[in-house]
């Protein structure tokens, strides 16, 4: 009996998604912007925790780790953007899992900033009600520390939403692209 040998030919198909240059270029610009604000503002939080000789809240930390997850997000995105293997499914599936960090970031500020009057916002109107005169005594430098710190919380909640905004975007533009739309951009 002779054997008959049969050859076997692999097709490798490769498809390639449009991305739109310009919608993802800001993108990642305003992501590493709301990374690295989240990151700065809740280390410099930390750091007044330790030396106030306080306990640092869940929040913080949260913060930081889920702003250096951002930026680590977009770096991936940037590595497979050069390579063009940049896939809609995830990015997709990145963006979700940020944005549901990113609601529980604003969750959680939102718990902390407006919460009754013991509540960061409360205390820092009354801190603005209380505002000492000019010149450069202690207790104006102590006033302009604590007003620098009520406007990191507001901006760290301002980027809370930004970052929960801009992920379901992607994973808008995600879909788009992987139904062969590229999110408005021409072929």
């Amino acid at each position: 009996m002779a054997r008959s040998s049969t050859s076997r030919t692999r097709v490798i198909v490769r498809q390639s998604y449009y991305w739109p240059d310009q919608q993802l270029n800001f993108w990642i610009i305003i992501m590493l912007a709301t990374g690295g604000v989240l990151i700065g503002v809740f280390a410099a939080f930390v750091r007044d925790q330790q030396q106030f000789g306080l306990g640092i809240p869940w929040i913080m930390p949260y913060g930081i780790t889920v702003g250096g997850l951002t930026i680590l997000f977009v770096w991936i995105m940037l590595a497979l953007i050069y390579q063009r293997r940049l896939l809609p499914g995830a990015v997709i599936i990145g963006s979700f899992i940020l944005l549901i960090l990113y609601i529980t970031g604003i969750i959680e500020t939102a718990l902390q900033l407006f919460r009754n009057t013991n509540g960061i916002a409360g205390q820092c109107n009354s801190l603005n009600s209380n505002a000492p005169g000019h010149g450069l005594t202690v207790d104006v430098l102590a006033y302009l520390e604590l007003q620098s710190i009520c406007q990191s919380w507001e901006a760290a909640f301002a980027f809370w939403i930004v970052g929960a905004v801009f992920f379901l975007w992607m994973i808008v533009l995600g879909s788009q692209v992987a139904r062969g739309g590229g999110g408005g951009g021409e072929r």
